[in-house]
């Protein structure tokens, strides 16, 4: 049984639309972003998709695991019972026991104490964690590359170079790793043209060691598979990646219910205005000739300092202008659809006036609403975007393109290439597939090639 059935003219619009391709593939790609972002904390998140601990499974994306469950050292201070996991680094000091007990069961032999002895030295070897394809959500900040090197001094400079070795390859730093467990890191670290400081962070400012080039550096970070930073980090350390694919799906999402909100009310308000004309026409457009005269950027000014911007308060606010709009060119092309032959016929038959309006009417008159709604979209984008840059727009730490944009044109920021590049290709490709759906939609569906009087 179909849920939906489509009349033969629909149809024939819907399969002219798919021949036009650029629009039916633009049409999917965008499809695909969207579900993307509808799945988002599974693509980019901080916890883990899965664990393997001990023989038992955890799901972290569904549940709070505390560091005790995974007896994981917590940082000085704290108790494991008071902080969740920190599931990246769990990952990796798990992947790096499982490279010292391969490293000492070769070297071990057949001798089975020895094997035992690993055993039990490593409990952890047969645990791993998987983590989302971007192992960071869009509030958590790394400052790992300012820290590192400080964190693998401390037990360097104590003389425990076991720990430090073990740090720099849990952190995927195999040459400073390789450097400690022979013991030439004592001269580098010695030579003042190579480490004015006589640290870790000396020698990775001046490069002579090219492995921890772009460490001892605070944020914005360039883009680093190690750490699935793929497009960097911001200003605060917080992945872009992440940011734009949340920010993607909260700027789709105020874009299509701002413009189903706002076509929808403008449409049936300029329906009306032009069907039943007279009086009403003349009460309703001049009540819209005074909400246009009202500064639209002003309002949002005013409320944002007397209540805390929200998504739904944005989108209230924009809706109360958004359909104004459209309202002009329903009201003209109802004023001309009412004259016509089937719409007489119509009210000679008695239909009531929505009937005529809605059923018979509103199919003929759809052309601008199909020309002017993917306009429409990508204004709400722009708005929404513009409002978040100027600061009144969404709450920090909101994910917003608005604020990675105002972060990459800061003096301090114009040479991090990455921070520009990704939120201006994100709207660039976003707003080009939405005006190519609306270019093929208007031409698959205009009226006047499949014209319906009825």
């Amino acid at each position: 049984m179909a849920w939906i059935k489509l009349d033969p003219i629909t149809k024939r619009r819907f399969a002219r639309f798919r021949k036009i391709k650029r629009g039916y593939y633009s049409f999917l790609i965008l499809t695909a972003f969207i579900v993307l972002s509808i799945f988002a904390p599974l693509l980019a998140e901080s916890r883990a998709l899965f664990v393997s601990y001990q023989g038992h499974w955890y799901f972290p994306t569904f549940q709070y695991f505390s560091m005790a469950t995974f007896n994981q050292p917590p940082p000085a201070g704290w108790s494991t019972a008071d902080l969740e996991t920190e599931y990246l680094r769990l990952q990796k000091e798990w992947q790096v026991e499982r490279y010292y007990y391969e490293r000492e069961r070769g070297e071990s032999g057949t001798d089975a104490q020895k094997i035992a002895a690993l055993d039990m030295k490593y409990p952890n070897r047969s645990n791993y964690v998987l983590m989302p394809m971007i192992p960071w959500d869009p509030y958590a900040s790394d400052f790992w590359y300012n820290e590192i090197l400080n964190e693998v001094q401390v037990p360097l400079s104590a003389g425990n170079t076991a720990e430090a070795e073990r740090l720099a390859r849990r952190d995927g730093l195999t040459q400073l790793g390789d450097l400690i467990a022979s013991g030439e890191i004592t001269k580098l670290l010695a030579d003042r043209a190579k480490s004015p400081t006589g640290n870790l962070v000396g020698l990775a400012r001046t490069g002579a060691l090219p492995a921890l080039a772009g460490l001892a550096q605070v944020p914005p970070n360039p883009p680093d598979s190690n750490r699935g930073h793929y497009l960097g980090t911001d200003s605060q350390g917080r992945d872009v990646a992440s940011r734009l694919l949340y920010g993607f799906r909260i700027s789709i999402s105020f874009a299509l219910i701002l413009v189903v909100l706002g076509q929808v009310i403008g449409t049936a308000i300029g329906a009306m205005q032009g069907y039943f004309g007279g009086r009403f026409d003349m009460i309703s457009q001049r009540l819209i000739e005074i909400l246009v005269s009202i500064p639209f950027l002003y309002v949002v000014i005013i409320l944002a300092s007397l209540l805390t911007p929200s998504f739904w308060l944005l989108v209230g606010i924009m809706a109360i202008f958004q359909w104004i709009s459209i309202t002009f060119y329903m009201r003209t092309e109802m004023y001309r659809e009412k004259t016509r032959e089937y719409c007489l016929a119509a009210k000679s038959y008695g239909a009531s006036h929505m009937r005529i309006i809605f059923r018979h009417l509103l199919p003929n008159t759809l052309t601008p609403l199909v020309t002017f709604t993917p306009f429409a979209v990508v204004g709400a984008i722009f708005s929404l975007t513009g409002l978040d840059y100027l600061g009144y727009g969404l709450p920090a730490p909101t994910p917003s393109w608005g604020q990675l944009i105002d972060q990459a044109l800061l003096l301090e920021n114009r040479d991090k290439l990455w921070l520009t590049l990704a939120p201006f290709s994100a709207i660039t490709i976003t707003l080009i597939l939405v005006v190519f759906i609306g270019e093929s939609v208007r031409e698959a569906f205009d009226p006047k090639q499949y014209a319906r009087y009825e």
